[in-house]
């Protein structure tokens, strides 16, 4: 694939999954999630939120949302602060229905007058998700390979497919491109609603959040890349220790 037409395809696939009217703090617009089941939800905040409160709020209009967690809470929703990402999660738990909606990422400004910055989601949960993955942990060694398997339901089988990266918002899309960290991405459409995303030649910094979609509806998986194994062959020196005996003569 070439650059310009990955990075069309980034653009694009940003423009319709992330709300353009918040430059600092943004989240993905649309996540599904299947009934029972928990989900993180990502939100990217500017640097000079990190000591601010980070909040999640329930509710179509901002104004009126209802807080259900923030910044240190726990429960069945929790909001974790990661400041040297620029980044807070929520953890959402054994999901059911009712808890489908309109959602916003925030964070407390404080100011009198300053309204609090925010991005806003909707979250769908359902017997049958639009996109799930079998597993949203996945792990792999430092220069080996990890395979995510994508399951799409009928309606958005056709629908653009895309492997993204959190931490820059850069989307793989079918077929095989290298990340700048020289990880080889392999996005296989099976068809019949089967999808594979296979990274290569891992890194350590490709460890974090990644997001898989179709279309404009996405589901959140987190990458952990362990160190190699040590190639290195022990070596055992048995050293022969040569003892002396001193015989100490007394003159008399």
């Amino acid at each position: 694939m070439h650059f310009y037409s990955l990075l069309s395809s980034s653009i694009l696939f940003v423009l319709l999954l992330c709300i353009s009217d918040s430059e600092s703090l943004k989240t993905l617009e649309n996540l599904t999630v299947k009934c029972g089941e928990s989900l993180t939800i990502l939100c990217l905040y500017d640097e000079k939120y990190k000591s601010n409160r980070k909040y999640w709020c329930r509710g179509y209009l901002f104004s009126s949302c209802k807080i259900v967690a923030s910044t240190n809470t726990s429960g069945r929703t929790s909001v974790t602060d990661h400041p040297t990402q620029n980044m807070f999660t929520v953890e959402l738990k054994s999901l059911q229905d009712s808890d489908s909606g309109h959602y916003w990422c925030a964070v407390e400004i404080g100011g009198r007058g300053t309204p609090d910055d925010k991005d806003y989601l909707y979250l769908t949960v359902s017997a049958d998700p639009a996109v799930s993955v079998i597993n949203s942990t996945v792990s792999g060694q430092e220069g080996g390979s990890v395979s995510v398997q994508c399951l799409i339901s009928a309606e958005y089988q056709n629908k653009q497919k895309n492997w993204c990266r959190f931490k820059d918002w850069t989307c793989f899309t079918v077929g095989r491109t290298t990340t700048s960290q020289n990880s080889a991405v392999l996005v296989t459409d099976y068809g019949k609603g089967s999808v594979s995303v296979e990274m290569r030649g891992l890194q350590k910094s490709d460890a974090g959040w990644y997001w898989f979609s179709a279309g404009d509806v996405g589901v959140t998986v987190h990458l952990t890349v362990t160190e190699r194994p040590s190639t290195t062959t022990a070596v055992t020196t048995v050293c022969a220790t040569e003892e002396t005996s001193i015989s100490e003569t007394t003159s008399g």
